[in-house]
Order: structure tokens, then sequence, then C-alpha cells
């Protein structure tokens, strides 16, 4: 048998030449589709050994997107778009919220499922009356208690479209870790926390949707199943569809292209495999 000469990664080198471009000056955006940019031109598989949540979170927070696998239930790939999507967000629209006489039981289980550490409490209307947080519960006994008695009812509140550096400012005056966004009304309408503005902070490339909340795709095949499981991410927040299939210039995929339009004119779709320019 005749050895080839063959190549690994440490046998090639980029050579280096004389430049006055530095990194920071550099710009590698790019655009996914006609209305989402990338600030870095990468895009994780969608194979069940690559994407799920935690991939696509951290693709998404390096400036890229993540493909979440269809290998998936329908059930199941939708709760891991979720997943993403909540991770941050530059505010956190309809939060859960909790009415003044209901138990610390149920404010304990709200907290645990939902991992949150602090829950506006609303009467009517959605009114705001105050907030629970971790603070207020710490050295609560009595799970029958009501909220009432346990939460902060002076709650530092601002409207929706308040800049970050002025909501990082009360945060930082009042000593606080949410803030709850109010309508004219004083009806709960979002809340900004410490941890969105600080994943904000660290990662400032990050592929964000105009609510900031994180990018994510997922997969789906061509057919009727395809199309049930499309509506189901489009439910769960997803930003990008991507029919995976094998061979797509079928028609079976372009009919899936067009029947994934019909279902919601925001979300972009991507169609493929394609070999050629053309396709």
């Amino acid at each position: 048998m005749k050895i080839r000469d063959a190549f690994t990664f440490d046998d090639v080198l980029l050579e280096p030449a004389r430049s006055a471009v530095l990194p920071a000056h550099t710009d590698v955006s790019t655009r996914l589709t006609q209305k989402i940019s990338l600030n870095v031109p990468l895009m994780s598989a969608a194979m069940d050994t690559v994407t799920e949540h935690r991939l696509a979170i951290a693709m998404a927070q390096a400036g890229g997107i993540g493909v979440v696998h269809k290998n998936f239930t329908i059930e199941e790939q939708a709760l891991e778009i979720a997943k993403v999507k909540k991770f941050e967000a530059g505010m956190v629209v309809n939060p859960l919220t909790i009415a003044p006489h209901q138990p610390l039981r149920e404010a304990l289980e709200m907290m645990e499922q939902n991992r949150i550490s602090g829950i506006p409490v609303v009467e009517n209307n959605h009114r705001l009356v105050g907030i629970l947080t971790n603070r207020d519960v710490r050295f609560a006994t009595d799970p029958g208690q009501s909220v009432a008695d346990l939460m902060t009812r002076d709650v530092v509140t601002v409207r929706d479209g308040t800049a970050p550096d002025e909501a990082r400012r009360l945060l930082h005056e009042h000593r606080i870790e949410k803030l709850v966004v109010v309508d004219d009304a004083g009806a709960c309408i979002g809340l900004i926390t410490v941890k969105d503005m600080e994943k904000a902070q660290n990662h400032p490339l990050a592929s964000k949707d105009d609510r900031g909340r994180l990018l994510v795709a997922a997969a789906t095949g061509a057919g009727p199943d395809g199309l049930r499981r499309a509506e189901a991410l489009i439910e769960a927040g997803v930003d990008v569809i991507v029919v995976d299939t094998a061979h797509g210039h079928s028609e079976g995929v372009l009919d899936s292209v067009t029947a994934v339009r019909k279902l919601a004119n925001h979300v972009q779709i991507i169609g493929g495999n394609v070999a050629t320019g053309d396709g």
C-alpha cells in the first residue's frame, strides 16, 4: 500500500505579514438573512451531538448563532428554544407575578421552578403593589403566611424605554437587583435585572433580538410533521427556522418553506442543504 503525504492542523501556518490593522479595528460581521446580522460569522450545526440550548446560548453570546437540532420531541425542542430566549433579556416582558393574598408556599414554588430570585406583586389589572425577593423570605418560617405580610412595598420603578445607563445607576443607587417597569396606569409590564445587565456588559458582541434576548435558530423537517414542529418553535420564540434536509432543491422543501412563511412573517427561514449558489 502506498502511503501518501498528508497534513494536520499544526503543519499549516498562515504566513504573517506587516500590518497596521489592530484586532479592535476589524469588522467580521455578516448577514445571515435579510433581517438578521451576526457580529461573528459562525453558526453551529443542527446535530444532536452539537447544538442544544447550552451551545446555542454560548454561540449567541459570542456573536454567532446556534441551530438547535430536531432529534427531540416537538415539546422538548420548543423548551430548548425557550431556555435560550429566557437566558438573557434587556427587559423581561410580562414577567411572572403573584397576588398579595397568595401564601408564601406558592411564591417559593414559583421561584424554585423558574429559578428566579424575585416576583412582582400585583393586584387587579396588574397594578403593582410590591415585590417579593429572596431577602424578604430568607428567614420566613410559616409557609401559609401571605405574600402581603412579607413583600417590599416601596418598589423602585421605571418606564419602558429607560436607558441602560440610567437603569444601572438606579440599581446601584438603591442597592437592588431588580427594577420593575410600569406603564402610565402603574401596571407591571416588565422587569430589568442586574444579572441581565451584567451579561450584556460581559458579552458586547452578543447576537440579540429587538427585545435584548439572545438569537436562536432551530431545525425542522419537510412535510406536515415539520410544519407542526415549526408552529411550536415559533410559539417558543425562535428567530430562525431551518428546514433541514439533505437536498434543499426538492419540491417538498420549497413547499415547506412557503408553508412556514405563512405561519409567521417575522420569523426568518433558511432552506437547505443546497450545493449551488443559485440554490
